[in-house]
C-alpha cells in the first residue's frame, strides 16, 4: 500500500450488500431515525456500538438487553444509519424523501418466555419497507412515514407523524422529539392478539384491532474529538389503550434507553476523476477449522488446524477501495471492502453465497517494511448468508439454538508485498496472505443477530492485487 500524507478516499456504498437487517436504536413502536444526520456531510462512513436495553410490553416480559453494532454510511443516494437503509428520492435543503427498509423488533422475547406467552406461536421480529418525508426549518423538523410489513408475518401497515428539534451548544446536540404511529389491526392482532386457538382459561382471545402509539424521545450526541461521538437516548412510548386491555400486555408503556459511541471515518471526495485511486481486487480459498480453533486461538497463532472431519470449503472475491491512507500520519490505512463468497458444504448441506461487508484497517510500520512491506489486517463488518453454513447449523443445533442469516463479520490478516519478496517492482501492490473469515453472533447478546452464540471460522490463503 502507498505511503502517501492523510489523504480521504473514494468509497463504494460501504455495506450496500447488507441494507436489509441493522440495528434499531428507536423504540419499537415508532422510529424517528435518530442517526439520521449523525454524518451529516454526503460520503461519511462510521462504526460503533450501543448498549440498549427496553421493556417488554408483555406481562412477565421483563427487560430486554442488546449490545449492538454500529454501521454508519451517507451517501448521496445511499444510506445506512441506525434502524434503516435506503435510497434518496429527493434531497433539497429543507426536504427529503427517503424510500427505505427497516428491521421491526417488535416481538416475543427470545431468550425466556414468560407463562403468559406459553403455548402461543411465536410472534418474530419483522422486515418492513417504507417511505419518508422529511420537512426542516429552523423551529424544528416534521416527518412522515408510511411502512408495510414485507416479511411475511403481521402483514400489517403503519403511519408515523413526528416533530423533533435540534438544540445544540458547543460539542452536545440533544434532540427532543415526539411521535404518534397509526398501527392498522393487522399489526396490532398479530403482535398483542391471542388468536381462538391459543386461548386459556386466564388468556381469552382477543384482537386489539387499530390504534395510535405516542412516543416521547430524547436523542443526544457529544463530539469528544474529530471522529469519536458519544451517543445517548431515552424515550417512553404510551401503547394505543386497546393493546393495553389485551391480557398478554403488561404495561401500558414502554421505556428504553441506550448508550454507545461511534467514529466517523470521514467523507470522501464526491468526484472519482479527481484523484486515481487504485481497486483492490482478493481472490481467497480456504476451509473451515478444526473443532476448537475458534478465532482468538488462529489470530495468536495457537491453534491453524482445519477440519478433517465434515470440512467444509469456501471460494470469493473481494473488491476494496482506499478509505483513508496514512491515517492521522501513522502507517495506517483504511479500505472499504464488499465481497462475495461461495460455501461448499461437500454434500453435509446445500451450497450457498455469502455477502460481506466491512471497513478494514492495515498497519504497516513494522521494521523491515521498506524491505519487504507486511499488513496486519483487521476488518469489521457484516455478513449476510442465503442459508445458514453447515458449520453454524450443526454447532447451532447441538445446542438446541437457532441460526441467523445476518452475522457479525470479523476478518484479521497478515500479508507481504509479492513483489518485495522476490525482487518485482511490477508486483510491489500484489500480496500474498493469509486470514479468518469469522461470523458471530456477539456471544449471543444481540438480538440483532438472531440471539446467537458461536458462529464460524474459516482459514484462508489469498492473493490480492490493486489495479
Amino acid at each position: 500500500m502507498s505511503h502517501k500524507p492523510y489523504k480521504q478516499k473514494p468509497l463504494a456504498a460501504l455495506l450496500g450488500a447488507c441494507l436489509l437487517a441493522l440495528a434499531t436504536l428507536a423504540p419499537a413502536h415508532a422510529n424517528n431515525d435518530p442517526l439520521s444526520d449523525l454524518l451529516d456531510t454526503e460520503g461519511s462512513a462510521g462504526l460503533g456500538f450501543a448498549v440498549r436495553s427496553e421493556q417488554s410490553p408483555y406481562a412477565g416480559g421483563g427487560t430486554r438487553y442488546d449490545l449492538l453494532p454500529l454501521y454508519l454510511y451517507e451517501g448521496e443516494r445511499v444510506f445506512l444509519h441506525g434502524s434503516r437503509a435506503g435510497l434518496k428520492v429527493f434531497k433539497h435543503d429543507s426536504q427529503r424523501i427517503d424510500l427505505f427498509v427497516e428491521q421491526r423488533f417488535e416481538g416475543f422475547p427470545d431468550d425466556r418466555i414468560p407463562a403468559s406467552l406459553a403455548g402461543m406461536a411465536e410472534r418474530g421480529a419483522g422486515l418492513d419497507a417504507g417511505v419518508s418525508y422529511r420537512y426542516r426549518q429552523p423551529w424544528g423538523t416534521l416527518g412522515a412515514e408510511l411502512v408495510h410489513d414485507i416479511g411475511g408475518l403481521s402483514r400489517g401497515t403503519e403511519a408515523r407523524l413526528s416533530y423533533s428539534y435540534d438544540w445544540r451548544v458547543g460539542a452536545l446536540t440533544l434532540r427532543p422529539s415526539l411521535s404518534l404511529a397509526l398501527r392498522d389491526a393487522k399489526l396490532n392482532n398479530y403482535y398483542y392478539g391471542v388468536r381462538p386457538g391459543e386461548a386459556t382459561a386466564t388468556r381469552p382471545a382477543y384482537e386489539p384491532g387499530s390504534g395510535i402509539n405516542t412516543t416521547l424521545g430524547l436523542f443526544g450526541t457529544y463530539e469528544l474529538s474529530e471522529g469519536w461521538r458519544l451517543l445517548a437516548g431515552v424515550s417512553r412510548t404510551l401503547l394505543a389503550s386497546r393493546v393495553q386491555d389485551s391480557p398478554i400486555v403488561g404495561k401500558s408503556g414502554q421505556t428504553a434507553v441506550f448508550v454507545g459511541a461511534a467514529y466517523d471515518f470521514g467523507t470522501h471526495k464526491r468526484s472519482w476523476a479527481e484523484e486515481s485511486t487504485p481497486l483492490y481486487v482478493k481472490a481467497m480459498y480456504g476451509k473451515s477449522s478444526a473443532d476448537g480453533c475458534h478465532l482468538i486461538k488462529i489470530a495468536t497463532l495457537r491453534c491453524t488446524s482445519t477440519a478433517k472431519v465434515n470440512s467444509t470449503r469456501i471460494a470469493g472475491v473481494q473488491i476494496g477501495k482506499p478509505f483513508i491512507e496514512r491515517f492521522k500520519d501513522m502507517p495506517l490505512d483504511f479500505v472499504g471492502y464488499l465481497g462475495v463468497l461461495q460455501h461448499d458444504d461437500r454434500g453435509l448441506a446445500p451450497n450457498g453465497l455469502e455477502f460481506n461487508a466491512m471497513m478494514k484497517a492495515y498497519y504497516y510500520g513494522f521494521p523491515w517494511s521498506s524491505r519487504v512491506n507486511t499488513r496486519l489486517g483487521l476488518g469489521i463488518g457484516l455478513s449476510m448468508a442465503q442459508r445458514a453454513p453447515y458449520m453454524e447449523s450443526s454447532s447451532q443445533a447441538a445446542r438446541g439454538r437457532q441460526t441467523s442469516r445476518l452475522l457479525n463479520y470479523l476478518d484479521p490478516s497478515i500479508d507481504f508485498s509479492l513483489g518485495d519478496l522476490i525482487g518485482n517492482r511490477a508486483l510491489k501492490n500484489t500480496y500474498l496472505g493469509i486470514g479468518v473469515s469469522h461470523r458471530s453472533g456477539i456471544f449471543g447478546s444481540s438480538r440483532l443477530l438472531g440471539n446467537v452464540n458461536g458462529g464460524s471460522n474459516y482459514i484462508y490463503t489469498y492473493l490480492e492485487t490493486a489495479l
